[in-house]
């Protein structure tokens, strides 16, 4: 049976027409972990949406003196071209100055958060911030949008706050308050940057490119459909790589990305549904590697044992981070989310390094990579940047372009593709066996959840294993977790309810294999559901 493709025409109609309304929940602007998404088909992402928001932000900015230029990027989704539009319109009807790309292309979020903080080095004043329109991997259908201040980052949870409730103002006043001015005016007025010049330029200072070419790999990237296509060729140009691009087509329906597990297409690069194509080609190349529509996550496909778990990658970077990186002090810590592997935990306390566990979300790691604290941030969802090979700040955000060249680096220096290298962790540290489920939960329960208290963790054991720790907060930070997560000395879970759906996610790991692992999850379930009773 073929899968459904989009109507773009339909897509877009809906975009300019349908006009959301602010009094039903599902259609206010929301901002999640990464800014707002929906689909003008369901009334969450419209154009009213785009130019309430916009105006949220040309207000939020001017009021805290960030007065500096503002970076402008888009993804290959349908929508994200027509919401460049509307943000371009409104942002400089209030007097922004925009940058945008050079040839009004595609922009990778590491490439604006790559902008912000070139622009903004040494700045006491003038500083940059940058507005990203893209809905991740999520499907074709949706739209996106988030805003990245001047540290680079995804945006903090006051900010967010704050500019969500006065978008949601705005939509409620029938945009009354918004500026906004013809495209072609303001396209005009915008100056052109030329994004892949300065990132594509900088990269010799957080890699060793050099290494990466004299090795001769045979490299193979897929961009899925996505931003990232206009930067390969100049990449293999400058550094002398032999670099092929699989996949040249940038179509918005991404009709030529396979469904998901679940019958969905998303263009997620660490689903092997998604990275078929890439993975059947995988014996022409040393190492491989695929990005999402905007960049910011990565899928490396090895040789030794094809698509790599992003949770097995990001444990495997550290291992070869920390020992190659002589401009790195030995203080800086590693960032991990805590629903990311344990074995980052063990291969960093190998290396004599300490691990900062954050909510899940990458804008907790922005402050420590601007300051140098944190060496490395990585998520488990398959994001991830680091420091320059100096120890300064590269992106704040997260860095699929980086994270794949990061692969071909590790093969050509060690000889070993990244599965290889997983491999010997694995015979170092234990076999990890780790799986995310999901469970039903009614909005009450998913609310009381999200409140817990350690206390409400009446068990003294997990699968077998005494419990060592009861979290509702992250340990790197304190920050509520906004749920719980429960560890022994050889597994642990977190539950978190969905955002979106009436159930909560169950993330759980083991290092004594899989029938440990399904005692943890149906120890889980038990667990968390004594506490929902007893807290409810």
């Amino acid at each position: 049976m073929p899968r459904p493709v989009p109507d773009i025409a339909k897509l877009i109609a809906a975009y300019r027409e349908r006009e959301p309304d602010p009094g039903t929940a599902g259609e206010r602007v929301a901002f999640g972990t990464s800014g707002h998404r929906g689909s003008s088909l369901r009334g969450t992402f419209n154009e009213h949406h785009v130019l309430a928001i916009c105006q949220a932000v040309a207000e939020y900015r001017a009021a805290r003196g960030v007065t500096g230029p503002l970076y402008l990027g888009k993804d290959t989704h349908a929508l994200s071209d027509a919401a460049f539009e509307s943000a371009v319109e409104v942002l400089a009807a209030n007097g922004v100055a925009l940058r945008v790309d050079a040839e009004l292309g595609y922009t990778p979020t590491p490439a604006v958060s790559h902008a912000i903080l070139v622009h903004n080095r040494g700045r006491a004043d003038g500083l940059a911030d940058g507005l990203i329109l893209t809905p991740s991997h999520n499907p074709p259908e949706d739209g996106g949008i988030k805003y990245n201040p001047p540290s680079g980052g995804p945006a903090g949870t006051d900010m967010t706050r704050a500019i969500e409730a006065r978008a949601n103002a705005i939509l409620e006043a029938g945009l009354r308050e918004v500026r906004r001015e013809p495209y072609e005016r303001a396209i005009r007025a915008a100056t052109r940057h030329d994004y892949v010049g300065a990132y594509v330029g900088d990269l010799a200072s957080v890699l060793d490119m050099d290494a990466v070419a004299g090795a001769g790999l045979r490299i193979g990237v897929d961009p899925m459909g996505g931003a990232s296509l206009a930067y390969w060729e100049p990449v293999a140009e400058r550094y002398g790589i032999a670099l092929e691009v699989v996949n040249r087509r940038v179509d918005p329906a991404f009709s030529f990305i396979p469904q998901d597990h679940d019958g969905v297409v998303r263009m997620d690069c660490s689903s092997p549904h998604a990275m078929a194509g890439l993975l059947e080609l995988r014996g022409r190349f040393d190492v491989a590697f695929g990005n999402d529509p905007d960049a910011d996550r990565h899928g490396i496909v090895a040789p030794s044992v094809g698509l790599l778990n992003p949770n097995h990658f990001l444990a495997v970077a550290v291992e070869y981070l920390v020992q190659s990186r002589d401009g790195w002090g030995p203080s800086v810590g590693i960032g991990k989310t805590l629903v990311s592997s344990a074995m980052i935990d063990r291969v960093a306390a190998s290396l004599g390094r300490t691990v900062v566990e954050v909510p899940v979300g990458f804008k907790w790691f922005v402050d420590g990579l601007v300051d140098g604290s944190l060496a490395f941030g990585g998520e488990e969802s398959a994001g991830a940047s680091f420091l320059r090979r100096d120890g300064s700040v590269w992106t704040t955000d997260k860095d699929g372009l980086l994270l794949g060249l990061l692969a071909a680096e590790i093969t050509a220096r060690t000889g070993r593709d990244p599965g290889e290298r997983y491999r010997a962790l694995e015979e170092r540290f234990g076999a990890v066996a780790y799986e995310r489920a999901d469970a039903p939960a009614t909005p009450l329960q998913k609310v009381v959840l999200a409140a817990l208290s350690p206390e409400a963790v009446r068990a003294d054991e997990l699968a077998g294993e005494p419990i060592t720790a009861r979290l509702t907060a992250a340990p790197g930070n304190g920050a509520p977790i906004g749920g719980l997560k429960v560890t022994t000395e050889n597994g642990w879970f977190a539950a978190r309810p969905s955002g979106t759906e009436n159930l909560y996610k169950i993330y759980a790991e083991s290092f004594r294999g899989a029938d440990h692992l399904r005692r943890i999850q149906a120890e889980a379930r038990g667990i968390v559901d004594a506490a929902l009773a007893a807290a409810g």
